[in-house]
């Protein structure tokens, strides 16, 4: 089980593996960003409590949906203990249920690209506004926990413009659904 009290960057590797499941669609997690709260000039959270950000703040174990440049609305599940403001940016994953529901979402794209990028995952998903502040255990999340656990990597996040080089983003090798690589990775053995 995922203690999502523990800070974004120990959480963020328990996640990849994870299935997640919301309004008819079940995604595979292969990579995640995490966001350290006052601690981290990228996250949302760097400056203090807004109305926008609120959930960010906690209880830990739930999402915080968003509306990305505009349109795209995407998702990260709240960790950290309550008033800390991190969590782990939901980047990419393998659509494994409600294939054909992913597709009407999405449109025609390559299997690979159905929940590649947070905006393209969120949309597979249906996140939406009023999902934020869910918690991930139910009823309209639901988190499952992987059986095995992966081999994975971390390098510089994604799409950001301030502390761009901490490799606080974490993904699966190999994955096809894995967005845009860039930085070497550094290779991390998986916990037990």
């Amino acid at each position: 089980m995922i203690d999502f009290s523990a800070t974004a960057d120990l959480v963020a590797p328990q996640l990849l593996g994870c299935t997640l499941t919301h309004a008819g669609v079940t995604v595979r997690l292969t990579e995640v960003e995490a966001y350290l709260g006052s601690d981290d000039p990228a996250a949302h959270t760097y400056r203090g409590r807004t109305e926008r950000n609120a959930a960010m703040f906690g209880p830990p174990g739930r999402m915080y949906v968003y509306l990305s440049y505009g349109i795209h609305k995407a998702g990260n599940i709240v960790c950290a203990p309550e008033g800390m403001g991190q969590g782990c940016l939901l980047r990419a994953g393998e659509v494994v249920d409600g294939l054909e529901i992913a597709y009407r979402r999405r449109g025609d794209v390559p299997f690979e690209r159905l929940a590649q990028g947070p905006g393209n995952l969120g949309q597979a998903l249906d996140l939406q506004l009023p999902d934020n502040g869910s918690p991930v255990t139910g009823p309209d999340f639901v988190l499952t926990p992987r059986e095995k656990t992966p081999d994975w990597v971390t390098g510089p996040r994604v799409g950001i413009s301030k502390n761009m080089d901490a490799p606080l983003r974490f993904w699966i090798p190999g994955e096809k659904t894995v967005s845009a690589r860039r930085g070497r990775p550094k290779q991390r053995k998986p916990k037990a």
